[in-house]
């Protein structure tokens, strides 16, 4: 790989990092990236918004207050983005995650260093973003960034932690450095899978939240809706071979409470929309953005039918999104449901015990 770092006037290394996805959170992490001193090569399919940032420093559609500062260079030409820069991060929906990436996959470098920011799973062979990367850019080192990252908070340069999760060293620690500044915190993890699917799952649960907030369900309930919510997509994701530890970190209980409880959720705002009343695609059109959560929710709901684990809320959600189930009836199923374990992972007891 070429090198074309440089060092910031505070001594650290500034890289050249592409930014694939013109969304909300993609503008987030150019804005951060911007102000850390590297070279941020922005890239977006509208030529209409790549020129409006160039000449205006705002993403008007996605961050209409935010001015982007540093040295951010919009385009559209991946190819070219990617062959400038160290590092690549890729903000873009799940379901456009794999075309993107395989049709520039000769465009990727041997050992470049990608890592995924889509908290999403691939219809196909429920497949997550990292195992993508995997199957379509092995030669590459890649990851996943996830935790409670309200875009519009980090914008505003308000107080976030986030978890880059790797199995290589190199990644998780050229990341923390990229990334890490005053406000903007990085922790590391090297469970890939069970971070990676936390940050999928939680939406589900925020929709269940935004539900129960139209509906002026009490502090106490909303409480148990997100602690369930918790037993429920830790138990689906150690079944498939995740850490059941890393859910007690930020990708895990971390992302669902900042998801359940914030408005700026756009799958909280998609729940609370159904509860005031709205359709599902008259909620989906007037958000105007991804709500992943939506697209999760179908996936987990026959992958844990198929593998057999009990997952209520997952199942309650579906039949009041695609079954026309009243939700007051699915609430009451719910109270009905059985009064199982609450904790259900336990540290093993030492040897010596």
């Amino acid at each position: 790989m070429p090198d074309n770092t440089e060092s910031r006037t505070d001594g650290a290394t500034a890289y050249d990092v592409a930014v694939v996805g013109g969304g909300s959170f993609g503008t987030a992490m150019a804005k951060v990236l911007g102000e850390n001193g590297h070279r941020v090569h922005f890239w977006m399919r509208d030529p209409a918004q790549a020129e409006e940032i160039r000449s205006t420093r705002i993403n008007k559609r996605y961050m209409p207050d935010v001015r982007l500062e540093g040295d951010i260079r919009p385009g559209t030409d991946l190819a070219d983005i990617l062959s400038k820069s160290d590092i690549v991060l890729l903000a873009v929906p799940s379901r456009a995650f794999r075309s993107i990436v395989r049709d520039h996959k000769d465009d990727f470098r041997e050992d470049q260093i990608v890592v995924s920011l889509t908290k999403g799973i691939e219809a196909d062979g429920f497949k997550l973003m990292s195992e993508i990367l995997q199957e379509e850019i092995p030669r590459c080192c890649s990851g996943v960034l996830s935790g409670p990252n309200l875009a519009a908070e980090i914008v505003n340069r308000e107080l976030t932690a986030t978890v880059i999760a790797a199995k290589d060293p190199d990644v998780r620690h050229k990341v923390q450095a990229l990334l890490g500044c005053e406000y903007f915190r990085v922790y590391a993890n090297v469970d890939v899978y069970g971070v990676e699917l936390a940050g999928a799952l939680k939406n589900i649960y925020a929709i269940v939240a935004g539900l129960g907030a139209a509906l002026n369900m009490g502090e106490n309930a909303r409480a148990m809706l997100i602690t369930r919510g918790l037993a429920e997509m830790s138990r689906f994701a150690v079944s498939l071979g995740a850490n059941p530890m890393t859910f007690m970190g930020l990708a895990g209980v971390g992302d669902l409470i900042a998801t359940c409880t914030s408005s700026k959720s756009r799958n909280y705002r998609i729940g609370f929309a159904i509860g005031k009343g709205q359709q599902l695609e008259e909620a989906v059109k007037e958000l105007g953005q991804v709500a992943e959560g939506i697209y999760t929710l179908k996936l987990v709901r026959e992958k844990s039918e198929a593998i057999g684990i009990y997952m209520p809320l997952v199942r309650g959600l579906y039949e009041i999104l695609y079954e026309g189930a009243s939700i007051n009836a699915v609430i009451n199923s719910l109270m009905m449901a059985v009064q199982n374990s609450d904790v259900e992972f336990i540290l093993p007891r030492t040897i010596s015990q």
